[in-house]
């Protein structure tokens, strides 16, 4: 048996995630107080109650990562009642993921994979991604705001086409996020994006819908936060393999790390291409908090892709693996 890990990013979060686990493991409730208290950010207030910081993109993105490792991090405890490893140590093991196995996450859910695999700690990732996510705003200009848009019903290259038509009349339009077939995120000024909106629908798009959104990731507009962000990164010399979103290549080193998550920034999401290059691994996909990328991986792969996003899914999963194994 053999699974991949996958993490959702901004966007996945929802009030209450991770009360189901904050309330039954004495052990998340220490890593939410380490959290908080390392971070300097109130992680109990800022998710266990409605308030709108949670869709504010420096405290999103480390609410999202607690939220994914806590809910690994049962998975992990409960499998270990069992007798069964999460992940492959030695030959004798009963186990569900091989040792080197590699991760992925979309986008910010790339750093929950990091943790996962051993390559930096969950508190200086949180700290880590509330300086992404400040660095990310700090992009936003308020003179020429930037935002996002999603297309659907277009190949790939007719989209990237149009980029290419935008670009060379001076808009900026950058193809994003490669979710999956017929889905395409698009990022850049908001004006350009609206002026283009019927032009992608004359391409033949099913559906043109910009994004509320203040950012314009993973493109050349976020280069002032990659250079910012590149000061802070720092992971252990070695760790169990990512699949980068932005090469389409694993990755398990400080120096490998460092280039790929800058790069992530300014280049898009190749998430459909991140679950092909690593479906014939594995016998299926895990997404931990989120149920988003399981969505899109049946537009993708023929592989099982299996939500973790509640206690009641992680025992239901544990008693499944319990029986097979």
């Amino acid at each position: 048996m053999n699974y991949a890990f996958i993490y959702a990013g901004q966007g996945s979060q929802k009030a209450f995630m991770a009360k189901d686990l904050f309330d039954n493991f004495d052990f998340i409730k220490t890593m939410f107080k380490e959290a908080s208290d390392f971070c300097k950010i109130d992680f109990n207030n800022l998710i266990f109650s409605e308030n709108s910081k949670l869709n504010e993109s420096e405290f999103t993105q480390p609410a999202i990562v607690l939220s994914s490792i806590a809910h690994y991090e049962v998975l992990k405890y409960l499998l270990a009642q069992e007798g069964i490893k999460i992940r492959e140590e030695n030959n004798e093991d009963k186990f569900i993921c091989k040792k080197n196995t590699a991760s992925l996450g979309h986008s910010l859910g790339e750093f929950s994979a990091l943790v996962a695999n051993g390559a930096i700690s969950l508190n200086e990732a949180l700290k880590l991604v509330n300086l992404r996510g400040k660095f990310m705003q700090e992009c936003a200009s308020s003179n020429n705001p930037a935002s996002m848009m999603v297309i659907l019903g277009l190949d790939d290259a007719k989209v990237e086409e149009l980029c290419a038509k935008a670009q060379k009349n001076n808009k900026h339009i950058y193809a994003a996020n490669y979710n999956c077939d017929g889905q395409i995120v698009v990022a850049g000024l908001k004006a350009d994006l609206e002026e283009y909106q019927e032009e992608f629908k004359t391409l033949g798009a099913k559906r043109v819908m910009l994004l509320n959104m203040s950012v314009a990731s993973h493109c050349v507009l976020m280069q002032s936060a990659a250079i910012k962000l590149s000061e802070f990164l720092n992971f252990k010399d070695s760790f169990i393999p990512v699949v980068s979103n932005a090469t389409n290549k694993k990755y398990s080193s400080n120096i490998e790390a460092k280039t790929m998550l800058q790069e992530q920034l300014i280049k898009p999401v190749l998430y459909k291409q991140n679950i092909k290059a690593l479906e014939d691994e594995v016998d299926g996909f895990i997404e931990f908090s989120s149920n988003i990328l399981c969505g899109l991986n049946k537009k993708i792969s023929t592989k099982e892709s299996i939500s973790l996003a509640n206690l009641e899914q992680i025992k239901d999963f544990v008693k499944v693996i319990k029986e097979k194994l």
